[in-house]
């Protein structure tokens, strides 16, 4: 195991993307953990899905914040340069976490000015404001942020290891996420920004996002609606529940790596399950779940509401995580069930949704 070389508790931690899924979930997490730490948060708070469920978020954040000090937010886009700059120069964070980002496959097909704006502008705008954090301060500390399992596209090898190659990516927002791996290596190598870039698999769970499967499904169900599974049902999902890629988040926080054979201070992990899971599967569990927390009632009609459809353009048919590196530098590796986390997204929703 490597050994921690930063102390969260008294540190200035900017986290983009506070209002979103993992974002929210890591601010809650860290205020409870080290309540001695200052949380500033940028999300501009769009309308990609149900502003709602991000307004949500922000109140529990409120709600666990220990004293009002410990967290703010600046509701902006870390696409404009000038919000940004401004955040580092009074802020003066010591440990950064990018999450912001436009997330989804088939989106980046329909909407690829969002992608390019917020990926990799935005992006840019945090990798030159970490490089002239070290102007007048000692600057930042550990860049951590957020990649994605679609690096991987088509491969055939799995699981899915950091070493293998991933050059060809299947869809806009793959492409933009590799893009971030090989521009936080250039300024790591560049300008000494100690980086750590994170592929997240298959995110889930209470408060979730209203455009992943799960939460698309049972919105669909809960109004007699036909749900359609792709590739016919014969894909493979390696679901991560948000809860572990938390622990995973922090774990890597506390960490800034050490200078690697190429002369940079940049690593890259896979975070997921390790367990991938067929989506006929996965939406059995769903509506056992559904039923069991009473959102659907016991004699509804699952199968006269599902549509076996093909594949759509920019998807996978498996995402599959070897997370050995993982859990030999930092002792963690996820190991929530799918039962357990569709449990706890279920009663979630009966209660927010009141039904």
């Amino acid at each position: 195991m490597l050994d921690k070389n930063i102390d969260l508790s008294t540190k200035r931690i900017l986290v983009t993307g506070a209002a979103g899924f993992i974002g929210a979930n890591l601010v809650m997490e860290l205020m409870q953990r080290f309540p001695g730490c200052k949380v500033l948060g940028i999300d501009n708070v769009n309308n990609y899905y149900d502003v709602g469920i991000k307004e949500y978020r922000l109140d529990r954040i409120a709600e666990a914040a220990q004293v009002d000090a410990q967290f703010e937010l600046v509701r902006g886009s870390i696409a404009d340069r000038d919000i940004v700059d401004r955040v580092f120069d009074e802020f003066k964070p010591e440990v950064v976490v990018n999450l912001a980002a436009q997330a989804g496959v088939r989106y980046s097909i329909e909407n690829p000015d969002a992608y390019m704006e917020s990926n990799m502008i935005g992006f840019y705008n945090i990798l030159e404001a970490c490089r002239h954090s070290y102007d007048n301060s000692d600057g930042v500390q550990h860049l951590v942020y957020a990649s994605s399992s679609s690096v991987y596209g088509n491969n055939k090898k799995i699981p899915y290891s950091v070493e293998d190659q991933v050059d060809n990516p299947v869809s806009l927002y793959a492409a933009t996420k590799k893009s971030n791996e090989l521009l936080a290596h250039a300024y790591s190598k560049l300008y000494g920004i100690p980086s750590t870039g994170l592929r997240f698999f298959t995110v889930y769970g209470p408060a979730g996002r209203p455009d992943m499967a799960y939460f698309g499904f049972t919105n669909k169900l809960i109004k007699g609606e036909t749900i359609r599974i792709f590739n016919y049902g014969n894909c493979k999902r390696d679901f991560t529940f948000v809860d572990d890629i938390v622990k995973g988040i922090i774990s890597v926080m506390q960490v800034a790596p050490a200078e690697n054979e190429t002369g940079a201070r940049y690593k890259v992990y896979n975070i997921g399950n390790n367990d991938p899971v067929n989506l006929l599967d996965f939406v059995d569990i769903l509506q056992q779940e559904l039923v069991e927390a009473e959102v659907l009632p016991e004699d509804y009609d699952f199968e006269g509401h599902k549509e076996l459809v093909p594949m759509q353009p920019g998807d996978v048919e498996i995402t599959y995580a070897d997370v050995t590196a993982l859990e030999e530098d930092f002792g963690f590796k996820p190991s929530t069930s799918l039962r357990e986390g569709l449990r706890a997204f279920a009663r979630w929703y009966k209660e927010y949704y009141r039904i």
